[in-house]
């Protein structure tokens, strides 16, 4: 009988994921990450264990070293920056992750935070709450420009509602295709003729800071950054300096460089940047979708079978 470890703190005994697990012989133990692991703990945390399922806690070399049984790790999302692709590979450990769960969850939310900012809702429910009866006009979002940079399956699903609200559609990718009602543009255009530009790329060398202070100054001045994907894809220095200067209008952003967001960041205090926790992603439906992609990872691994979505390849 092999030993799964999940880590993903909305997984435990009984759910489906268990369940699954456990009807194809799999013993099934708890770990969840909610908070950091000191270091005895984290090298300690896969001994004895086969397959793992794990949120966004990083998996490092060192703990790779430690692990002598540990054959896979499925990550219960999309993103798997957090896991040392390299040393699982030296270690010949598998690594997967479950794209295609959550899209429509982060376009969601992606179309929420731009509601949020348009009809300034932030400052109207505090404003209702202390007492005040706020009259603000908000914007319309038809009509206006929403650009999107990264076509993958959460980008379309958000090019997709913004069609719905009426919105015009520009898209950056390296992969355009001849969805209709979408126009493709290069990353300069998009960048300085968008009303709202949410960001839909994934985290890595080249996309780091991919929205510098040059970008923040080529945005119109009243334009909102939405940023749904990685912290690490904006300069928050920059962004702030741009924030206060007016050179855009204001910033949605589930996601920051470091979370939870430090409390002496830049960002804290300004009244026009709208901040969540990294839980675009989060629905009920999508976090058991994730759940039970990643349970089937491991139990195709641990079966001498190829995992439907694996990203060690990449480093090959």
């Amino acid at each position: 009988m092999s030993r799964v470890l999940v880590t993903t703190d909305y997984l435990g005994p009984g759910d489906d994921i268990d369940t699954l697990l456990r009807r194809h012989g799999h013993e099934v133990t708890y770990a969840p990450a909610r908070r950091a692991r000191n270091r005895a703990e984290a090298l300690a945390l896969f001994d004895g264990i086969d397959g793992a399922v794990i949120a966004s806690e990083p998996i490092t070399a060192d703990m790779l070293e430690t692990a002598t049984s540990l054959k896979v790790i499925a990550r219960s999302g999309v993103g798997y920056d957090s896991v040392d692709l390299a040393a699982a590979a030296r270690h010949g450990v598998r690594v997967c992750n479950t794209p295609g769960v959550n899209h429509d969850a982060v376009a969601e939310m992606t179309i929420a935070l731009i509601l949020t900012t348009a009809r300034k809702l932030s400052a109207v429910l505090c404003g209702v709450r202390d007492g005040r009866w706020p009259r603000d006009a908000g914007r319309e979002l038809r009509g206006s420009t929403l650009g999107i940079i990264g076509y993958g399956p959460s980008g379309r699903a958000v090019a997709q509602l913004g069609l719905a609200f009426g919105m015009s559609v520009a898209v950056h990718t390296a992969h355009p295709t001849g969805d209709p009602g979408i126009e493709f543009v290069d990353l300069d255009t998009v960048t300085a003729t968008a009303d709202y530009l949410s960001l839909h790329t994934r985290a890595a060398a080249t996309t780091e800071h991919l929205i510098d202070r040059k970008r923040l100054q080529a945005m119109k001045n009243t334009a909102v950054l939405i940023n749904t994907a990685r912290g690490s894809l904006v300069d928050e220095d920059a962004l702030a300096d741009a924030l206060k200067a007016g050179d855009i209008a204001g910033a949605a952003l589930d996601v920051v460089a470091r979370e939870p967001l430090p409390a002496d960041s830049r960002l804290r205090g300004l009244d026009n940047v709208l901040i969540t926790s990294h839980l675009a992603g989060q629905t009920v439906e999508a976090r058991n979708r994730a759940g039970l992609a990643a349970a089937q990872a491991v139990i195709d691994v641990l079966a001498g079978r190829e995992p439907a979505h694996p990203v060690d390849k990449e480093t090959v």
